[in-house]
């Protein structure tokens, strides 16, 4: 006889809470083992598919671990000292843009010049605070040794709990299988199929194309010959995973830029903006379509409230599994819609006598 269904109300909430407490007291403390568990759910599925040529999974992990150290290679070779340098410049010429902005602006609209405007001060201000905190934050962030520190310890101990994560995947979702509740097992079973499919539409097939995307907005630009058009690309794409957003931010900050560096050259402004329209024609045509699906039953409003939500109470680990809880939230709320709309709630005494 299965427990009262308060019992397990009761349960289900103090795991709930054990799961929060340990989200808020723990913090930054377990962000290599979520980003490592990350990392073993994106690639769990090209193990599987190397395990089905007839190897096992020992050495389906090792090929996996070899090709992800010969692609971190390459990257840290080519790529990842451009970003650097271009953000440090980026970093380091915000004072100056924001003081030209503040002269093209007092040049086209004289009233500007007025002390009293508010919107000179305001660009005052906001030069004034950038130049004072600005060289602050940057040397805060380079030479500090603690965020040295960490960067070690996620290079060193992310890879090590990725590889033994995924090389133990299978054994520990059957455990995890063998643990559930055998009344409830059955619709545990089929709500974790209904999650693993939407985080699989989602994570593995948005994560690719913010890759994609990121790779041709920082290519394009760069061969715009835009300033600084590498971190651009970069921020437009690691953003892209909510709707449109990815593509108004980065295509916002690269016409601003390119209005200091082409202003007058109206055909350079025009190719800007078409390298992100034509970005945007490829993503809603052609990429989602093919790498994420039609539906996968998250909503941008819905996403942008969990990842604030999230974040603001679990810091950057709360913006790490917000989409994966806001998913599941979503399953689990659909399930719940279905089951209120079958009950007697919903369909009343005469409802239930049809049925």
């Amino acid at each position: 006889m299965g427990l009262p269904v308060r019992q397990q109300v009761t349960y289900w909430g103090i795991a709930t809470l054990a799961f929060l407490l340990t989200m808020w007291f723990l913090g930054n403390v377990i962000l290599p083992f979520v980003l490592g568990g990350a990392i073993a759910y994106c690639l769990d599925p090209i193990a599987d598919r190397i395990e089905r040529l007839g190897t096992s999974r020992a050495v389906a992990t090792v090929i996996i671990t070899l090709l992800a150290f010969i692609l971190f290679i390459l990257l840290a070779l080519l790529v990842i000292p451009t970003l650097i340098q271009q953000t440090t410049a980026l970093i380091g010429a915000a004072p100056d843009l924001f003081q030209s902005l503040q002269a093209f602006l007092t040049e086209r609209f004289p009233s500007l010049m007025d002390s009293s405007s508010t919107v000179r001060q305001s660009l005052q201000s906001i030069g004034t605070a950038i130049e004072s905190r600005g060289a602050e934050v940057l040397n805060g962030l380079v030479s500090s040794a603690m965020s040295l520190l960490n960067i070690v310890v996620l290079l060193v101990i992310v890879p090590v709990v990725a590889f033994y994560l995924l090389l133990d995947w299978d054994n520990m979702v059957a455990k995890v299988d063998d643990l559930l509740p055998r009344d409830h097992a059955p619709v545990i079973r089929s709500l974790a199929k209904q999650i693993d499919r939407t985080l699989a539409a989602f994570i593995r097939g948005q994560g690719t194309v913010c890759v994609i995307l990121g790779t041709y907005y920082a290519a394009a630009l760069m061969l715009a010959g835009l300033q600084f058009g590498a971190v651009v690309g970069a921020i437009a794409g690691l953003i892209s995973f909510i709707p449109y957003v990815g593509a108004v931010v980065g295509g916002g900050l690269a016409l601003a830029l390119a209005v200091f560096q082409f202003w007058g050259d109206w055909v350079m402004l025009a190719v800007i903006g078409g390298i992100f329209i034509a970005g945007q024609m490829v993503e809603g045509n052609i990429l989602t379509p093919k790498l994420v699906g039609g539906s996968v039953g998250l909503h941008p409003v819905w996403l942008i409230f969990a990842l604030s939500v999230f974040g603001a109470l679990f810091g950057f680990v709360g913006m790490l599994v917000a989409v994966p809880v806001a998913a599941s939230l979503g399953v689990i709320a659909r399930f719940a819609v279905a089951e209120y709309k079958n009950g007697l709630l919903y369909r009343g005494l005469e409802g239930g006598k049809t049925k």
